[in-house]
């Protein structure tokens, strides 16, 4: 295969025929749009074509509600869409995608612990956040905001320590862009940043992360 060209091979399970949609973020992130379409045929799928740096696209499956977030990059990918759950389906065959499953897997099995206590916290606080917010009131918001955070931790370090020990996964620097709009973790994102091979540093959201960074030392 040349450099830049991928080839998707994708299984529909209980779904004989029919179409996919190969979609990306459309400019502005105002919604998808459909850049390739081609047939199911014996619950089988194939789309080829070239790309020049990996990027979030989506598979959208005639007639069915929700996508399939997968990374379109070089190579030979595999995709198992499971119709019914979509967040079930399967990447397989390169790198980056690997490891996207892996990482939405790990991060579904640490939602569903924190389901429960994340409930009772809804439950118990409903009433008095909606207080607060029609006061106005910032202290009890933020207490609440702090509480709540602290349920949320280990899905929230686990997001923010990926990138630190994946530094090829491209999964790392989409993390990366999500924590450089936030002041708690200005100090580590250079030291990351570093660490990132030097191919994800010159995709766009690399250079998203680069701008930010020549920003804030500007700024300080």
């Amino acid at each position: 295969m040349a450099e830049g060209e991928y080839e998707i091979t994708g299984t529909v399970k209980g779904m004989k025929t029919g179409l996919v949609y190969l979609e990306k973020q459309s400019p502005m992130g105002m919604g998808a749009q459909a850049i390739d379409t081609v047939k199911i045929v014996d619950g089988k799928f194939e789309i080829k074509g070239k790309t020049t740096e990996p990027e979030i696209h989506y598979l959208q499956i005639d007639k069915v509600n929700g996508k399939v977030p997968f990374i379109l990059e070089g190579g030979e990918i595999e995709i198992t869409v499971d119709k019914d759950s979509l967040f079930k389906s399967k990447l397989k065959g390169t790198y980056s995608n690997e490891e996207f499953s892996k990482f939405n897997d790990e991060s579904s099995k640490i939602q569903k612990k924190l389901q429960k206590s994340v409930m009772a916290f809804q439950m118990k606080n409903m009433a008095v956040m909606n207080e607060a917010q029609q006061k106005n009131d910032t202290v009890v918001m933020n207490t609440l905001r702090k509480e709540y955070d602290q349920i949320q931790k280990p899905i929230t370090d686990y997001t923010f320590n990926y990138p630190k020990d994946h530094p090829k996964s491209f999964i790392s620097v989409l993390i990366l862009q999500m924590m450089s709009g936030n002041p708690k973790y200005e100090k580590d994102i250079q030291g990351i940043y570093n660490s990132l091979d030097p191919s994800l540093q010159k995709t766009k959201p690399g250079k998203a992360v680069k701008t930010n960074l020549d920003a804030l030392k500007k700024s300080s």
